[in-house]
Formats: C-alpha cells, sequence, structure tokens
C-alpha cells in the first residue's frame, strides 16, 4: 500500500466515525482521498456552493460563519465539515474560511454516500452533527436558525426607563412630556407616573395628531379623552420574534413590555426593523398603506420571495406558518375595510371567520380560501343579505387576485349557507355534534379551526366556546372525529417502502399536505377536542395536551418532531420550485430528496402511524376514550 494512502489511513483511524469503520472499508477509502492545501485567511467553501466532496481536517483550523456574519463554529484537526451539503442535496449553508495554514483529506462524494448506506454509525454520526436524528434534525439551537429575531429577546430592546404619566394630564401636558423625553408614546398609568400600577391607557403622536388636533380639541382635554385603552403588551423574556408577530397581528407601531404584571419599556416597529431589517414587518405595513386591491396584488409575488427568504435563512415551520398566516390575515383586513369603505358601514355586526390553516398559523406559500361569516341575530335576510353577499364577493375575488384561488369545495363567505346568523351557526355546529354523518364530520374538521379576525369578535369567540364546551361532553362525536382522522394515512407500506401516486401528472411522488402534516393536524384536532383544549395551532395544541392524560409520554414531542421534519421537507420543496420559476405545490419525489431526508421521512411517517394506531384504540364508539395509565 502506498505511504501516503497508509498515512491517509492511519489519520482518520484516529477520529470518529472514522475510528468505527472496518479496517478493509478504511483502507480502502484512504485509497480515495484527495489532499488539498489552503492558505490562512483564504475562503474554502463559499455559501451556496454545490460540493462533491467530504472535507476533513489533516492540520490546521478553519472557521464557519453564518450567513449574518456571525460565528457558527471553528474547528481543528479530525473535524469534518461539508456533510450537510451532501447530505440534504444542497448547496453549502454557512461558508467555510481558514484561519491557519490548512491540510485537508476531500473524500469523493461517492464514497461518502457508500459510507452512509453501509454503516449506521457512521450515518448516524454524520447526521447527528448537523441534523442528526429525528429530534436533533427539528430542534437545533434557535441561535442556528434565523438568528436575530429567535436569540434575542425583547428585553434586549428596552435601551430606557419607560416614560408614564397619569390619565388626568391634559393633551398639552403629554405633548411636553413626549417632547422632553423624545419618545413617540406615553404610557398612561392608573397610579401615575412613575407608578408600577396597571396600565390605563396609551397615547401616541399619531392620537395627538388625528384625535386631539385634527378634531380641534382643547389643549386642557385630558388626555384620557384621546388614549387608546384596549392596550396589548408582551413580555420582556418573549422573543423578537414573538413581539413582531403580535404587532403585525394586531397592526400595532408601539408595544408596551411587561416584567410580571409591571410595564417597564416600550418596543417600536422601527425598533424590530432596525435590529433585524426582516421582509415580513415591512410587508405588513406595505397591505395596510394600499387604498385598491391592485396595490394588495402586489404583495403576492413579495409574499412568496419573502417565503423563499425564510427557507433559505432556516426559518422552522412554524415560524414561516406563522408569518404567512398573519400576512394572509393582513390581506383578508385590508380587503374587509376596503369593502366597507366601498360598500358603506354593516347594517348589522358581524365576524368575519378565517378557517383552516390561516387559523392555525399553519399557513403555507401553497393555499386556497377557507373563509366564513358570522353575522348578528338581528340579521334579516331580504334587508341585509345583499350587503354581505357584495362584500363578501369583494373579499374573495381581492384574496384571489393576491394569488390565493377560491375554495373548490365553496367554503368561502361567498356561500349563503356559510354567511348566517349566530344561532344558525350554533344550531349547524350542535347538529354536527349530535349526528356525526360524514358530511358533518368533514365540515368539523374545517371549521372547528377558526378564529374570528375581523368585526364583531366575540360572535367567532361564541362557537369557540361552544366548541370547547359541547365537544369533550359528546364521547361518541369524538369517536366519529377520530375515525375521520383516520382516512389520510402517510405514504409508507408494511415494509417502509414509500408509496406513490402511480398514474396522472403525480407520477412517483407523494402528497406532503394531504399525507404528511394534514393526517398530523388531524389528529392532534381531535385530542384537542377531547381536553376542550383554546388552542388552534397544533404545536400549541400538542402543548396543551401533554398536560392531561390523553397521551403516553413521549408521545406528544414525537408528533412536534415528525410535523417539524414533514413541514420542513414539504417547504423546502416548495421553495425549491419558486426559486426554478415553477408553480409551487404539494407533490414531492422522493428520488429527488437526499439519503438524510428519505431516511427521516420514513422515521416520520412512522411516528405518525404508531399515534394513528393510538387514536383507534384511544377512542370507541362505546365509550368515547379508554383511559390511559400514567407513571
Amino acid at each position: 500500500m502506498d505511504t501516503e494512502v497508509l498515512e491517509i489511513r492511519d489519520f482518520l483511524a484516529r477520529y470518529r466515525p472514522f475510528n468505527r469503520l472496518p479496517h478493509k472499508t478504511l483502507a480502502t477509502l484512504a485509497a480515495h482521498v484527495a489532499v488539498t492545501y489552503v492558505r490562512a485567511d483564504t475562503p474554502v467553501l463559499a455559501h451556496a456552493a454545490q460540493i462533491d466532496h467530504l472535507y476533513v481536517i489533516r492540520s490546521g483550523a478553519v472557521e464557519v460563519r453564518r450567513s449574518n456574519g456571525d460565528l457558527y463554529n471553528r474547528m481543528g484537526a479530525g473535524h469534518c465539515f461539508g456533510q450537510f451539503a451532501l447530505l440534504r442535496g444542497r448547496g453549502v449553508r454557512y461558508p467555510v474560511k481558514a484561519i491557519e495554514d490548512t491540510l485537508l483529506y476531500l473524500i469523493p462524494q461517492r464514497q461518502f454516500h457508500q459510507l452512509c448506506q453501509a454503516h449506521d454509525d457512521f450515518a448516524d454520526y454524520m447526521e447527528e452533527d448537523h441534523a442528526g436524528r429525528l429530534h436533533s434534525a427539528v430542534t437545533r439551537p434557535e441561535t442556528e436558525r434565523f438568528a436575530p429575531l429567535l436569540a434575542s429577546t425583547v428585553r434586549s430592546l428596552l435601551r430606557r426607563e419607560l416614560v408614564t404619566a397619569a390619565p388626568r394630564i391634559t393633551i398639552e401636558e403629554a405633548a411636553r412630556i413626549m417632547t422632553a423625553e423624545g419618545v413617540s408614546s406615553l404610557v398612561l398609568l392608573a397610579d401615575g407616573r412613575g407608578g408600577s400600577g396597571r396600565i390605563a391607557g396609551l397615547v401616541t403622536d399619531r392620537d395627538l395628531r388625528k384625535r386631539a388636533i385634527a378634531r380641534g380639541l382643547s389643549l386642557t382635554t385630558p388626555v384620557k379623552e384621546i388614549m387608546s385603552t384596549d392596550i396589548i403588551t408582551c413580555r420582556e423574556e418573549a422573543h423578537l420574534f414573538e413581539a413582531m408577530l403580535i404587532m403585525m397581528r394586531h397592526n400595532l407601531h408601539h408595544l408596551p413590555v411587561l416584567r410580571q404584571t409591571r410595564p417597564v419599556g416600550m418596543i417600536t416597529v422601527a425598533d424590530i426593523v432596525r435590529y433585524a431589517a426582516h421582509g415580513s414587518v415591512y410587508l405588513i405595513g406595505d397591505i395596510f398603506r394600499q387604498s385598491d386591491v391592485a396595490g394588495l396584488a402586489t404583495i403576492g409575488d413579495q409574499r412568496r420571495q419573502l417565503f423563499v427568504q425564510m427557507v433559505n435563512e432556516d426559518a422552522s415551520s412554524h415560524m414561516i406558518g406563522s408569518t404567512l398566516a398573519f400576512i394572509g390575515t393582513s390581506l383578508s383586513q385590508r380587503l374587509l375595510q376596503l369593502g366597507e369603505a366601498h360598500l358603506g358601514p354593516p347594517p348589522v355586526p358581524y365576524c368575519y371567520l378565517s378557517l383552516g390553516s390561516m387559523a392555525r398559523r399553519e399557513q403555507m406559500v401553497v393555499s386556497d380560501q377557507d373563509n366564513a361569516i358570522v353575522l348578528d341575530d338581528g340579521f334579516d335576510p331580504a334587508t341585509h343579505d345583499a350587503y354581505f353577499e357584495r362584500l363578501a364577493a369583494f373579499v374573495s375575488d381581492g384574496l384571489a387576485a393576491c394569488g390565493y384561488p377560491y375554495c373548490s369545495g365553496g367554503i368561502m363567505g361567498t356561500t349563503a349557507r356559510w354567511r348566517q346568523p349566530l344561532a344558525v351557526w350554533r344550531r349547524a355546529f350542535q347538529d354536527w355534534m349530535a349526528a356525526p354523518e360524514p358530511e358533518a364530520l368533514l365540515h368539523c374538521s374545517i371549521f372547528f379551526d377558526l378564529e374570528g379576525i375581523h368585526g364583531a369578535l366575540a360572535l367567532g369567540e361564541n362557537l369557540q366556546d361552544l366548541i370547547r364546551r359541547e365537544a369533550p361532553r359528546n364521547r361518541s362525536f369524538l369517536a366519529h372525529m377520530a375515525r375521520n382522522a383516520l382516512l389520510r394515512n402517510p405514504p409508507l407500506s408494511f415494509f417502509r417502502q414509500f408509496v406513490l401516486e402511480r398514474d396522472g401528472q403525480q407520477v412517483d411522488t407523494f402528497d406532503l399536505k394531504e399525507r404528511g402534516t394534514a393526517p398530523i393536524s388531524d389528529l392532534v384536532r381531535v385530542h384537542a377536542l377531547a381536553c376542550g383544549s383554546p388552542a388552534l395551532n397544533t404545536r400549541e395544541r400538542l402543548d396543551e395536551i401533554q398536560a392531561t392524560d390523553l397521551l403516553p409520554d413521549g408521545v406528544a414531542p414525537n408528533l412536534l418532531d415528525a410535523l417539524e421534519f414533514i413541514a420542513m421537507v414539504r417547504i423546502r420543496h416548495q421553495a425549491h420550485q419558486l426559486e426554478a420559476g415553477h408553480p409551487a405545490d404539494n407533490q414531492v419525489p422522493p428520488k429527488r430528496l437526499s439519503a438524510f431526508e428519505r431516511r427521516h421521512l420514513r422515521n416520520a411517517f412512522q411516528i405518525v402511524e404508531e399515534a394513528q394506531s393510538f387514536l383507534r384504540y384511544r377512542y370507541t364508539a362505546s365509550n368515547g376514550f379508554a383511559p390511559i395509565q400514567k407513571g
């Protein structure tokens, strides 16, 4: 054997995972290794570069940096890099640079994949270092993902003491305090300036302009006459991403920050934008600045661009789903505002409902419309319905222009059946639960994930309360919902082979929504209904279910990992399609996935199958659910 090959073999044999390979395999591998030298301060791998070797450091050192330039890792002799790009079949995520004169061994891609296929220990080590087993693949430290929004808390933006006053001061005094302190908002405390009690109200520069000066109010008017009283807040330990979503959802420019129950600071949209420069903040602002449907339609392309950006920045499916849902919600809200401006004020109070993935905050870039309208019981069809029919059409047509196709099943406010008074909705919900026929179960799967997003929100909350109160009591209904949740199965055969479409345009693919994420949402919904959970998001539902005895220990975390991994494969597939200039869909061809993705998809699908098997046992037609003995 060549002396250089012997040296390579002996070096590799000192380090994991090569030291666990058979002696003959290691000798064969060493014969394929190339050697290269890189001077200090020289780039080794560029961001997004396509590579065909695994890199092993023989001597010297390299550093790996995140896309924002922050240091990710430093590595020396015996360490490997590049395996993540090889496993995923994607470009390099983080660039690598030599920080010392460095000698590198290059293992060809073919030999790398052969080792992963033939030696589980080798594959596990390579996967664990970056994404690893299913849990590791979806629970990397938050600082590795989408920094700085997840890596930092709201507390990091609090640069000064909160400026406060008492509600009894005059408008002139409020303006003087804000000017002297150099702030754009003033928190009004029930016990006065410098107090530690509850927030009585909030006044901003905008309030002074619109509610005082524009109305010609006297400067001696008490500021409480123009202050906002329904105040949204966040905790100082919340992550910046959470604060951003709160501000997006409620279209806020100022957000008071609490330490426990005491207000301690204020953050603004400008603070978050300066800190993170994240596109979704701008996008939401753009939505509410548009004055017509044509303007809103331009948001469609920006929404797709933001989706691809978040995928490339390694955002989680939860972050992506939440952000896209808030964008969809904001578009709906703005269309409703424009519709009311065009048609005039509504003749009776109403609540516009978002349904399905938008309500669960799990919306993806491929999503059709699901919405409905709950009307006040004073609604008279002959007198009022023409208005709401036109309003519903205006919103649905506008959403279609923004890239949200019409619902093929007609689940939209434009359908008279889904535009009804509260009393009619309540009877419908009660009937569906009392007589769970196939059509009723289908409606429950759609309408039991609902959120009021505009109008008299109490109407939507009334239906949510009804569901939470009645569903846990109706064991036969839960059993039927469980049976219905088993109709969509993961695409896995008895021998753990993928089951693919065999004809039509989608041949040799599987639908990762219909047969991946949707089965998880369906079965988690049943457990959430059984425990009366108010949560809509599947992740939040699992958190609440885990606190009950509905699931054995460990099932909820496993389902969460499975959901995240399946969702991210689906998301990356869609981002790749958009980047290639093709329409995004949910049909994923396994042959285009990396060995890493195929391996862990099988693990995730098996977790879903086991959870479905348990669902079949847990809820029975005879007693509604079987008890679990814990501990």
